[in-house]
């Protein structure tokens, strides 16, 4: 399987390309080029090789999630710059 002049020209204009002849013949080479590529690949016996989908054998590296329940709200409220009671003072911004 080759790409031809014409194949490279009517992927350029639906893409909505401009490219003069010489850049359409280099692209024409470089398609084929790959094209040539991926058919020695293709001729690889891969019959005994397991799929992966990462090359180490990873598993979840994440910790599990643990809730907690945080009974001491006025450590956290320590930190407000303005606080009245239990809750936050903010300044207000609806007029």
């Amino acid at each position: 399987m080759s790409v031809t002049l014409k194949e490279v020209q009517g992927v350029a204009s639906l893409a909505r390309l401009e490219f003069t002849i010489e850049e359409q013949e280099v692209l024409t080479g470089e398609l084929n080029d790959i094209l040539r590529y991926v058919e020695q690949l293709n001729k690889l016996d891969t019959d005994a090789v397991e799929p992966t989908s990462h090359v180490l054998p990873l598993v979840n590296a994440f910790r599990e999630d643990q809730s907690e329940i945080f009974s001491v709200s006025n450590e956290f409220l320590s930190n407000a710059p303005d606080r009245d009671g239990s809750q936050y003072r903010v300044p207000r911004i609806i007029e």
